[in-house]
């Protein structure tokens, strides 16, 4: 390619309906079960995997009018269900995957009740393909009353007020687009409730990028629709918006908010008549701004809330049924969460909302009436899921909802460290470890270090398991994630991809040096991205880590774009098809640089076939082209699982993968308790 000879020795292997392949996944299937089967430990993980588990979860309430929603899983069930809260206090299950199907294959994937909470669109998949077709349910009765719409996955749902309609997304038939596009070509629509979808109205998309997402939302008073657009997973979109007073809902006057530029911008209509702006346009770590709905552009918007120096913007809240009418704006500070209380005038910081600890806070909600209350996600490395709730009018917080199960949970301490990278970048790390360790000790380095995502503190019954086993397990907030804000981001993407490895290496050093482990005792644990993240980790440092495993990963990067979604991540990873682009890619492509005659560590690849994100042909191939240059007598092992895809599961199938990713990697890195 490009005048480059690019190797590619096990390229049958990404047909997984070639003969030659399912034997080869026969194989290692074999290879796999005995190699596991010989190892001591793996029923203790997986019953206190199973039993930290127990705990259950539990969702913030969205509320529509008196009635509200949430999502809860108590200590037996599979699946989280979906429940409503009727206006008398009645609590009903209205969605429960085990009860659509007992296989536990089914997923919720995502809900969206109308504005009056009468009618609830719904959408759910199988097998783990995430491929989600939308229902729409009768909230009073629990009856289906639309659906299967397919080709939803990833849609938003826009109800207009009334119930009578929303605005959705839908791929194009694959009759009506190029063979292996499938996956792309989505349009906006506007269905009506009670008719066909082939009455819906093309709104929004077409001749547009085909690997665009769109957005898509109406004001709480119907007046405005909102229409974003972003190309793949860039971080940037396109912005429109349209008055539905002054056009149809058929047709909508879309005006320019912003079009062409390097920024993500969203808008939020205020029961006050202002339009609140949330954007990284000018300011990396994001700032609000406010300007007249009829004036949405750049040019017209004020700082309300301004970027801070330190720490990122994520979210806010507006809380206006009080004398001085506030708004709530949610942090992180080095991926730790916090939240200010604001005048919702002038932007003045009054004050902060009290919360549990240092830890990770889901999003703030608000009645969408207004009002006076705001309730929050919360959790941390030894907390459940919980949801408190603030009240503006004494300025307390209080649980509301705690997750069901009562489980015991180890005590660990955590520490937030620093370290620098290679080029001297200064990079934070928590590091969990049993209360009076000391000495090197089996450790576990995770990592993800892409499109933007920050690695918060959260509950983690995997992480748990093996801190109370005696090991220490760190989470090191690479570039390439949000922890620092767009910038951290773009610091480790495209052509500065390389700097997250670097982030890796130097947090594996930092962990050596300062006594915590050896390489003899250290292993790297990553999955998608982080699975591309320690597939280069073992290829440029094999010496530095003892053990990897390595689930749903990216390893071919150069052929990458042409399986799943992957043509949706050129925007972060760049495109083998231009030059310049294909040599960042094959100068740290994983299964390019496997290399005959190297001793690797001990590496563990869990796939899932059902994967439509990330095509399990990554690690099949590379698994074979480690296995055959392999010289140390340590494994290289293939977990390869059917029905299930890159995302939600049910729970034993969680307890399953991670007690084998646990019973290898304590094998390997001399873990015994």
């Amino acid at each position: 390619m490009h005048g480059v000879p690019v190797p590619d020795p096990y390229r049958w292997l990404e047909d997984p309906d070639d003969p030659a392949t399912k034997d080869w996944l026969e194989a290692q299937e074999g290879l796999f079960a005995a190699e596991l089967g010989a190892l001591p430990g793996r029923e203790g993980f997986r019953s206190r995997i199973a039993e930290l588990l127990k705990s259950g979860t539990v969702g913030a309430p969205v509320w529509r009018g008196d009635r509200h929603f949430f999502m809860r899983r108590t200590p037996e069930q599979e699946h989280a269900v979906l429940y409503t809260v009727d206006p008398d206090g009645t609590e009903r299950a209205l969605l429960d995957p085990m009860a659509l199907d007992p296989t536990g294959l089914t997923t919720l994937d995502t809900w969206q009740p109308d504005k009056e909470g009468r009618l609830l669109a719904y959408q759910i998949s199988v097998g783990g393909d995430e491929e989600s077709s939308l229902y729409v349910m009768d909230v009073a009765f629990g009856s289906r009353i639309e659906g299967p719409i397919d080709r939803c996955r990833y849609s938003p749902v826009a109800w207009l007020p009334g119930g009578e309609a929303f605005y959705y997304v839908r791929r194009l038939p694959s009759t009506e687009v190029p063979e292996g596009e499938e996956q792309y070509h989505r349009r906006v629509y506007l269905h009506r409730v009670g008719t066909s979808t082939e009455e819906d109205v093309l709104v929004f998309g077409h001749g547009m990028e085909k690997t665009n997402y769109y957005g898509v939302t109406v004001s709480r008073d119907g007046r405005w629709l909102q229409i974003s657009a972003s190309r793949g997973t860039a971080p940037r979109n396109d912005l429109w918006v349209a008055d539905l007073e002054a056009s149809s809902p058929e047709a909508p006057e879309l005006v320019v908010v912003q079009e062409g530029v390097d920024a993500q911008s969203s808008l939020h209509f205020g029961r006050d008549g202002r339009l609140y702006v949330f954007t990284d346009r000018d300011a990396p770590r994001s700032r609000v701004c406010v300007t007249d709905p009829a004036t949405p552009q750049f040019e017209h918007w004020r700082d309300l809330i301004p970027q801070d120096p330190e720490a990122v913007l994520t979210d806010f809240a507006i809380l206006d049924d009080l004398d001085r009418p506030v708004m709530l704006v949610g942090w992180t500070r080095h991926a730790i969460s916090e939240i200010s209380v604001h005048d919702l005038v002038t932007g003045e910081r009054i004050g902060e909302v009290p919360t549990p600890g240092l830890g990770a806070i889901g999003g703030i909600s608000e009645r969408p009436e207004g009002g006076h209350e705001a309730w929050f996600g919360y959790t941390d490395n030894t907390t459940p899921p919980t949801i408190q709730r603030y009240d503006a009018r004494t300025g307390e917080t209080t649980l509301w909802a705690a997750s069901p199960g009562a489980v015991e949970v180890p005590a660990v301490d955590t520490e937030q460290v620093t370290y620098r990278s290679a080029d001297g970048t200064e990079v934070h790390m928590l590091v969990i470890s049993k209360p009076g360790v000391t000495g090197p000790r089996p450790t576990i380095l995770y990592g993800y270090g892409g499109f933007g995502i920050s690695m918060t503190p959260g509950y983690s019954a995997s992480i748990l398991t093996w801190v109370e086993a005696g090991g220490t397990y760190a989470i090191a907030q690479l570039r390439g994630g949000g922890e620092e804000g767009e910038e951290w981001h773009r610091a480790g993407m495209l052509a500065n991809k390389q700097n997250v490895f670097d982030d890796l290496h130097a947090a594996a050093e930092h962990l050596i040096s300062t006594g915590v482990t050896t390489s003899e005792r250290l292993a790297i644990s990553g999955g998608s991205n982080g699975g591309l993240l320690v597939g280069a980790a073992l290829t440029q440092r094999p010496d530095l880590y003892a053990a990897v495993v390595c689930s749903a990963p990216l390893l071919d990067m150069v052929r990458y774009e042409r399986f799943g979604l992957g043509a949706t991540w050129n925007v972060e990873y760049g495109s083998a098809e231009k030059p310049d682009e294909f040599a960042w890619l094959h100068a740290y492509s994983p299964y390019h640089h496997v290399r005959e005659g190297v001793s690797y560590p001990a590496t563990l690849f869990t796939v899932f076939q059902s994967d439509t994100r990330v095509h399990p042909l990554h690690a099949w191939k590379t698994c074979a082209a480690l296995q055959h240059a392999q010289t140390a007598d340590r494994p290289i092992l293939l977990r390869n699982e059917t029905e299930v895809g890159h995302g939600a599961r049910a729970v034993s199938k969680t307890v399953e993968l991670a007690a084998d990713q646990l019973t290898f990697l304590a094998h390997h890195t001399g873990l015994t308790s």
